[in-house]
Order: C-alpha cells, then structure tokens, then sequence
C-alpha cells in the first residue's frame, strides 16, 4: 500500500520488499558478520504480531498507571496535564520522524500521554459527570469491533479508502486549526468554538456529525495500523519495528478516546 497511516514513517521494512530494502541498508562489515555466525533463522530478531500485542500491552498499562496518578492529581495540579500534553506531542512528532524506533522513546510518550489523558478526563468529569465512563466504553467498542472485523477478513485497508482517508484528516486538520484559533483570538466563546454552533444537519446538530465523522476516520486508523503490523510480521521487518506498531495504536487510540470524550461532550450541552 503507498500510502501510510500518519503514525508511521515511510520505512521500508513495512513496504512488500521489506526485506530486501533493509538488506541494502546493511554494510559489508556487518555482512561478514552475518556470514560468519552460525546458520540458522534468526526469529528473535524479527518483528512478530505476538511480541508487538506484547509491546502494546505494556505500553497501554503505562498509559493507565500515568493516567490514574494524574487523576488525582489533576484538580491540584492543573498545569501537570497541561504540560503534559505538550511534552507528549514533542514526543509524538520526534517517534514519527525517527527512522529507526526506540522502545524508550514510545514508552516514554505513553507515560506521559498517560498524564494528559488522566488530567483531561477528570476535567471533563468535573463538567460533565459520567461522560468519562461513556467515553471508555465506546472506545473499547470501537476498538475491538474494528479489531474484529479486521481479523475476520470483513474490511482491509484499500489504496483507495486510504486516499479519502487522508483528503479527510488534512480538511479536519484545517478545520481543527481554525477552530481552535477563533476561540483563542475571540472569534466564538463557544466552549468547543465551531462545534458548538447550532446548525443542524438534518436535524442533527453540526458538532454530533462531525463526532460520528471523526470516529468513522479514527477506525479506519486503526484498520491501518492493523494492517502495517501484520504486513511487518509477514515480510519479516526487524523485531524493533513493533515498537513502531505500538506507536501507531497508542496514537490512534487516544486520538479517538478523546474524541470520544468530546462528542459526549457536545451531546451534553
């Protein structure tokens, strides 16, 4: 597929000649050390679907333990998670553009992603009581139908369905942009700028069509993600790439619990 989910770099061992292009990368010294060691398949070094749910796991267990310090901490410490947020996406810009992934690196946006996600989730549990709980439950729905149906066979990601995909992020991106510049600079004092505006579309509110439209993108991330992990097993990439995998689920997954969160939200008022 020539088209990435955002998460992931362009790497060659997750394109179908995987193998080869990380070969070419490889230099003669370190040729002859290959050679000279003894024969024989090297599976602890390849990347696995098994060993990248393990990485994944443990990540997302980071995530919570950040999150729940933050939790408590939050009410006290309001500028804990907003700091956060801004290290996680420092964090989140140097993982994507890093060529080789780093383990460290990834865990290390998960813990303090953790303490963002925490930190927000009590403040929107202060204004909106119960929408936390409806924000995790429709992410774990969400997530594990998508999972699902990917593993039945029932959706797979298309170059076609990607090219959309990516139209839709860069117009939402625009559109989040904009928004978030009327409410810092005047333009709506709205508590969610533009989409809180009333406008119905057939009957239905402007912020709620948008929420189901951003959701339906979120999944379709993670059919992406899904299908970048099972190509990296299959062509054998190097085992360090789970990590790259792991990434591109952390990434997706809190992108669409918060969107989650702020669609209840929305619902609310």
């Amino acid at each position: 597929m020539a088209l990435n989910n955002p998460a992931f770099s362009r790497d060659a061992a997750f394109s179908s000649r995987g193998g080869t292009a990380v070969a070419n990368q490889v230099s003669n010294q370190q040729l002859n050390d290959m050679y000279n060691r003894e024969s024989g398949p090297a599976t602890g070094d390849v990347m696995t679907v098994e060993d990248t749910i393990a990485k994944t796991v443990g990540a997302f267990a980071l995530l919570l333990v950040g999150a729940g310090i933050s939790w408590v901490l939050a009410p006290s410490m309001p500028l804990l998670w907003i700091g956060a947020g801004i290290i996680g996406f420092v964090l989140a810009l140097v993982n994507i553009f890093k060529k080789q992934p780093s383990g460290a690196l990834v865990l290390a946006y998960a813990a303090v992603e953790g303490v963002f996600v925490g930190g927000i989730s009590r403040f929107f549990e202060n204004a909106y009581g119960g929408v936390v709980t409806q924000a995790v439950i429709a992410t774990i729905v969400v997530v594990g139908v998508t999972l699902a149906l990917f593993a039945s066979g029932k959706i797979r990601a298309s170059k076609k369905a990607t090219k959309v995909f990516l139209i839709a992020m860069v117009g939402y991106v625009v559109f989040s942009l904009v928004n978030v510049g009327m409410m810092v600079f005047g333009g709506s004092d709205a508590a969610f700028g533009l989409r809180s505006a009333e406008i119905p579309i057939l009957g239905i509110p402007f912020g709620a069509v948008l929420g189901v439209l951003v959701v339906i993108m979120a999944a379709y991330s993670l059919v992406l993600d899904f299908d970048f992990i099972q190509r990296g097993a299959a062509n054998g990439a190097p085992r360090a790439f789970g990590w790259k995998g792991t990434f591109g689920i952390m990434v997706t997954v809190i992108w669409l619990y918060l969107e989650l969160l702020r669609f209840f939200a929305i619902l609310r008022d």
